[in-house]
């Protein structure tokens, strides 16, 4: 997932890194179990979807933010049309699901609006600036990458920012949500998709209309889990609303008043505060990520250690207003690549489509910000 890392040539691992591997894979079945037994079986099964999750987007070398600078900068579409492919093997799985049992599991659903609209252009942007999107940050930060791990806890303050304003926002205006629901729905999502498949296969560049074996395993991968993520959660797959509580959390041990944000003040946020992270589902998957990424790197290289890149002073502070922004606006967004653009697509939610092009055209202008920022100089 890491976007500086490079294919792993080194031999055949000795007995020592065999039983540090060996450990790794002890030491994730210990957690898991732990967690199953101090909090239950639901949330020790979505911490280890979460750990599939890591594992499979690094140990794949696959993700969202990078797959995008591919299809602008070299027009080569086989991650997009990947992560298309991946959303829409969930979408045949969930939307049905989601209509036959509406009482038990819930879309990634959101109304389309200014804020909306201007957040995903926003985040768009600012992943291409750190090479990172919600799961991408987690799970860059979990291998060693030095940019993701100082944008992260920015990030988690900048959902929870964006939270305590969302009223605010979406009162400048929105459409009803509009869901894609049961087999029309389905059919309407599933041509979307293809027309955008279509689209990207257009505008690629001569000898790279193909998708790549990995990026296709990949996408299985991803949709299995997805689906499993929503059928063991009750909801589909996220990201920022658990960095959001994370902070929320501090905020709250620190002293800080809850009361004064309409939304963290709700009762279902105040519960969420209030109670273990090991019973939110969103935390659980990503702490599963963080420690799957990390699996990956140290089985492959043994420990992190990940160099710090040579970037000016301004390439730094560009991170943490990055990584900050990358945070406040897809909660205004509703959601970063996974909870907006995945899941909402996946399950049937217009906003999901609106967030994808909003988000795109951000990426555009984030590519050009990057060596403005100094954030392609080496030293």
């Amino acid at each position: 997932m890491s976007q500086t890392a490079t294919h792993d040539t080194t031999p055949a691992a000795p007995a020592g890194a065999l039983g540090k591997r060996a450990g790794l894979l002890l030491g994730a079945l210990a957690l898991v179990g732990l967690v199953a037994v101090f909090a239950g079986a639901r949330y020790g099964i979505l911490l280890a979807i979460g750990l599939g999750f890591g594992v499979a987007l690094e140990g794949m070398r696959f993700g969202f933010a990078g797959p995008w600078r591919a299809m602008i900068l070299r027009r080569e579409p086989s991650g997009v049309i990947a992560q298309l492919l991946s959303i829409a093997v969930v979408a045949v799985v969930a939307i049905p699901l989601l209509a036959s049992h509406p009482g038990e599991l819930v879309g990634a659903q959101a109304p389309v609006g200014f804020a909306m609209i201007g957040g995903a252009f926003v985040f768009g942007a600012c992943m291409q600036i750190v090479l990172g999107c919600g799961s991408g940050t987690l799970v860059n930060a979990g291998s060693g990458n030095p940019v993701s791990l100082l944008a992260l806890p920015f990030f988690a303050l900048g959902s929870f920012a964006g939270a305590w304003n969302l009223i605010w926002w979406t009162d400048l205006g929105a459409l009803p949500i509009i869901t894609f629901g049961g087999t029309s729905g389905l059919i309407l999502t599933l041509v979307l998709i293809a027309l955008a498949v279509g689209l990207f296969l257009w505008r690629a560049a001569p000898g790279t209309v193909k998708l790549s074996r990995r990026h296709a395993i990949a996408a299985l991968v991803l949709a299995a889990l997805a689906i499993g993520n929503l059928v063991v959660a009750g909801q589909p797959w996220g990201v920022v609303y658990g960095l959001g509580l994370w902070a929320a959390k501090g905020f709250s041990v620190l002293g800080g008043d809850l009361s004064a944000s309409a939304f963290w003040s709700a009762p279902g946020s105040m519960e969420r505060v209030q109670s273990s992270l090991l019973t939110d589902y969103t935390s659980l998957t990503n702490i599963g990520i963080i420690a799957g990424a990390f699996g990956v790197a140290a089985w492959r290289r043994g420990a992190l250690s990940a160099a710090l890149p040579g970037y000016p002073a301004r390439a730094w502070v560009a991170t943490v207003v990055a990584g900050f922004l990358l945070g406040y606006s897809s909660r205004l967004a509703f959601g970063c690549n996974v909870g907006a653009f995945f899941s909402g697509i996946s399950t049937g939610s217009l906003h999901g489509w609106v967030w994808f092009v909003a988000a795109f055209c951000g990426a555009f202008n984030g590519i050009k910000l990057r060596p403005i920022l100094g954030l392609e100089a080496r030293t």
